[in-house]
């Protein structure tokens, strides 16, 4: 959530951000509720110091007259001081409202684009495969080694739904060992998170807790969600809460479930497990001081290419453009994976973003830390994808195919999941 005098005094740049991000959201109407806001809590302020003043004015012996000319001007007073106190309490609701549908401003040098295909790629590492023999997509290598069964988990729980099986089982703990061992080196604390959060967490974090447009399932009868990430539990973990300031920046890791949605997910670039409705994924998340927060982006994204570049996998990394960066950040990096099964030639795929949010995200949560002039300041918050297992494995078993339709394990992982091949 932005300030809203921030907003008020840059309303030409935020109704401008709001454009160049794609999103719905009345900046001047938000400047107009925050006025009689504003207006509002003077009003009430008077009023209340004017009975005060009556109050005072009662004490002592008074003539009858005097006395109840008082009373019935302290009755008046009350009854103001009631409905000026509804009017402002209606008059936040709504600010609230209107306030957090405008999104966070966005990095000067983030590309201005409204899709996907309009972000930026700045950075290239490895080199696709050349295949001397056709190679196939990770859904027809997983039934042919039966790692994945689609089929039963539609039976069982729906489409988008998935088994493993087999070697595929212990892949995607040897990518969660390898990473979580990557993130320990760099100072991370590690958590296995919740899959559970209250619906203002989600709210706080960015997500839409409920409604057509929401990506995560409610709770029937609770005011809970299933977690679409960890970022959601490891961003309310300190909701509330005022940080030591040198104890900044905080650096957690957290392995979850992560459960979404995906309405009208559809297509070839959707098939399998690269857009499924539950994987295992391990986030990164930082709470930090505004002056770190860039450089703290910066390293999550190193990280990143870290663990794909130790598991050989080509990837890219993109800028992302405002219109693909979501309400709460400000700039996104995005890692894209070359998956040779995607599309009829192979093409890149989404394996891993990192978002800084700045204070977004910590005004909404209340996350602050004392500053050295004895002030209360919000802290920046960002989070970083270190691997979606689901997706990982795409990229893993469609570059790691042989031509007898095994698939080689990549170095890095043998040591977690004990084999170097998984063969027919």
């Amino acid at each position: 959530m932005l300030d809203y005098r921030f907003i008020k005094e840059n309303l030409a740049a935020v109704k401008a951000n709001i454009a160049a991000r794609n999103m719905v959201a009345d900046a001047d109407l938000v400047v107009q509720l925050f006025d009689q806001r504003t207006a509002l809590v003077t009003e009430l302020q008077q009023l209340q110091q004017k009975r005060n003043d009556n109050a005072k004015a009662m004490k002592g012996k008074l003539p009858d007259e005097e006395r109840h000319r008082l009373i019935e001007e302290g009755k008046a007073v009350k009854e103001l001081i009631a409905g000026t106190e509804k009017k402002l309490t209606d008059i936040e609701t709504q600010l609230e409202t209107e306030g957090r549908k405008i999104p966070n401003m966005a990095h000067p040098d983030a590309p201005v684009g409204s899709v996907d295909s309009e972000n930026l790629e700045v950075k290239r590492v490895g080199t696709p495969r050349t295949f001397d023999f056709p190679p196939k997509d990770h859904v027809q290598l997983g039934q042919e080694l039966d790692l994945i069964d689609f089929d039963e988990a539609t039976k069982v729980s729906g489409n988008k739904f998935y088994y493993l099986k087999n070697e595929a089982v212990f892949l995607e703990q040897a990518l969660v060992m390898y990473a979580l061992n990557i993130l320990r080196k760099h100072g991370f604390t590690p958590f296995i998170t919740p899959d559970v959060a209250r619906e203002e967490i989600l709210q706080g974090i960015g997500f839409n807790p409920r409604g057509n447009e929401s990506n995560v399932y409610a709770l029937e009868d609770e005011h809970a969600c299933l977690v679409a990430t960890a970022e959601i539990t490891l961003g309310g973990y300190h909701s509330g809460e005022i940080l030591p300031k040198d104890k900044l920046p905080l650096m957690y890791c957290g392995l979850s479930h992560c459960f979404r949605r995906e309405a009208g997910a559809a297509g070839q670039f959707s098939k399998g497990l690269y857009r499924v409705h539950q994987f295992t994924k391990l986030e990164m998340f930082v709470y930090c001081l505004p002056e770190q927060s860039d450089a703290l982006h910066e390293k999550l994204r190193l990280i990143e290419e870290e663990i794909f570049s130790g598991l050989g996998i080509p990837f890219r990394v993109v800028d992302t453009c405002t219109g693909d960066l979501g309400a709460p950040a400000y700039r996104k990096w995005d890692l894209e994976a070359w998956m040779p099964g995607r599309g009829e030639n192979g093409d890149w795929g989404e394996v891993t973003s990192t978002s800084n949010c700045t204070d977004f995200q910590a005004r909404r949560l209340n996350v602050r830390y004392k500053d050295d002039d004895g002030k209360n300041k919000y802290v920046h918050m960002l989070n970083g994808t270190a691997v979606a297992v689901s997706r990982a494995l795409v990229a893993l078993m469609e570059n790691y195919q042989n031509a007898d339709g095994s698939i080689s394990v990549p170095p890095a992982l043998i040591p977690y999941c004990g084999f170097d091949c998984i063969k027919r």
